[in-house]
């Protein structure tokens, strides 16, 4: 956790930021919300754009630190009262230093906000989950976790598995899916007369693990399909406001998603990479902020692999290492973190999505090419947004890695580390890329798309301005 200005230091710098006769310097307002002054860095960075000379982009990023101190601060919405009453629940004789003991190893998430301590919003319910500790604890009097999957998962998986074998096909078990998409914009969100404009998820077309893809209703009859060619697969569409009346967008579409493995000997069956190709160079490069190949990430995983230089026994050992070393909890907002893989790394935690750019991270800073997919989890019982990745093996192919499946011991030793399940709907095959038609202002999520965008003439309207609904009505199993 950050170290904070002491009172006298903070008072100094405020009282010299806010001296009429200085136009306030950009490392004056990077220091303010470092420090967690975002009341006072805002009024800074307002002066600032009124006062210095800069180009629209340059503007454009400062504004955006404008919104991202809002979007921390919704983030960061709980108190000292509410995580001393919620911790008491599970251990009522809790010690200060306990509660800070927790606080420097990140397993209790806070931040200094305008000089107040705020807790993450699912803070309280992580440090159950990462604290070893904690977690006893919490499975002592809730007794253990069920998993809703897992039964459905230990009939599945080895079906995979003995199908792939027998049909000598890498994809098998096809489920068609009926799914209906539900977006809300509450009425006088915007005022009326003004065009709401509204990207949702679609299953992607151009996934070899999706197919039969048919749009059965819209509620609007002018839509705009993105081209297989954006990394976000989306469904546009636009509604004018009218005062006291929701503006609902909706769709409803059918597909076939198919469970995938590889069937393969790496020491055997692997060619050398061609290290010139444009794919390999495109999937092995670093993409700042959250695909890294330097620094710290490169540096664990090099210890991680060891000696090992076959490049799917080097995944398998990153695949089994972050699944020990990381364990799920809720996550922040994405566009609010600045580097993901490094915030797991520096916080002992993770969700899906940030484990998987760990992963992806740490393989490609050992030449191992590897790629973001995401979208939704269809598990019966478990229908939630879901990120995962893929990997290359020169001689195999792209091979699908969930990293937050973990290791699968059984009934499938290390499964969703050359597999897939059949219930999923890929929507993305990258991060923080374009939408078609173009967005105007500052996206939601930076990083991944999956419940939808929304915007007007006035601005992004953020998550917390309009909500969503996937409803899945049917499968054929």
């Amino acid at each position: 956790m950050k170290k904070w200005l002491t009172g006298v230091t903070a008072l100094l710098w405020l009282l010299s930021c806010n001296s009429a006769a200085e136009v306030p310097t950009p490392e004056q307002i990077a220091a303010g919300i470092f420090e967690g002054q975002f009341q006072t860095a805002e009024k800074l960075i307002g002066q600032y754009i009124a006062s210095a000379p800069m180009s629209p982009e340059e503007k454009l990023r400062w504004e955006w630190e404008v919104e991202r101190m809002h979007r921390i601060s919704l983030d960061f919405n709980r108190t000292g009262e509410e995580a001393l009453e919620y911790i008491r629940r599970y251990i009522p004789d809790v010690t200060e230093e306990q509660i800070k003991a927790w606080e420097a190893s990140g397993a209790l998430e806070y931040m200094v906000i305008n000089g107040e301590k705020r807790y993450f919003s699912r803070a309280f319910r992580n440090l159950f989950r990462i604290d070893s500790t904690c977690r006893a604890r919490f499975l002592e009097v809730n007794g253990p976790d069920r998993d809703v999957k897992a039964p459905l998962l230990q009939e599945h998986l080895p079906s995979i598995v003995e199908q792939t074998l027998t049909k000598k096909t890498e994809r098998v078990e096809p489920r068609t899916y009926t799914i209906t998409y539900t977006l809300t914009v509450p009425a006088n969100t915007v005022p009326e007369g003004e065009t709401i404009r509204a990207w949702m998820p679609l299953p992607r077309t151009d996934v070899a693990r999706q197919n039969g893809f048919r749009l059965l209703s819209v509620s609007d009859p002018v839509y705009i399909i993105s081209p297989d060619a954006f990394v976000h697969k989306s469904i546009y569409m636009e509604q004018a406001a009218v005062q006291d009346r929701d503006a609902v967008f909706e769709y409803t579409f059918t597909y076939t998603a198919l469970a995938q493995y590889h069937h393969f000997d790496p020491l055997r069956d692997l060619l050398p990479y061609d290290t010139l190709s444009p794919p390999y160079r495109e999937y092995t490069k670093a993409c700042p902020p959250h695909i890294l190949t330097g620094g710290p990430v490169a540096e664990l995983a090099k210890s991680v692999v060891g000696e090992e230089t076959n490049p799917f026994l080097q995944l398998q050992k990153i695949f089994t290492y972050i699944s020990r070393t990381y364990p799920w909890a809720g996550a922040r907002e994405y566009s609010t973190i600045e580097s993901i893989p490094l915030y797991v790394l520096e916080n002992g935690h993770g969700d899906c999505g940030q484990v998987s750019l760990l992963f992806i991270s740490m393989c490609r800073s050992l030449g191992i090419p590897a790629r973001w997919e995401s979208g939704w989890m269809l598990h019966p019982g478990e229908v939630n947004l879901h990120d995962w990745a893929e990997a290359y093996m020169e001689g195999i192919g792209w091979i699908p890695v969930d990293q937050s499946f973990g290791l699968q011991e059984e009934p499938v030793r290390l499964f969703y580390s050359r597999g897939m399940d059949a219930y999923r709907m890929a929507v993305n095959t990258g991060i923080g890329g374009a939408f078609f038609p173009a967005k105007i202002h500052p996206r939601s999520e930076t990083v991944d798309f999956q419940r939808g965008e929304v915007e007007w003439r006035g601005g992004n309207l953020y998550f917390n301005r309009w909500f969503y609904k996937l409803t899945v009505h049917a499968s054929d199993k």
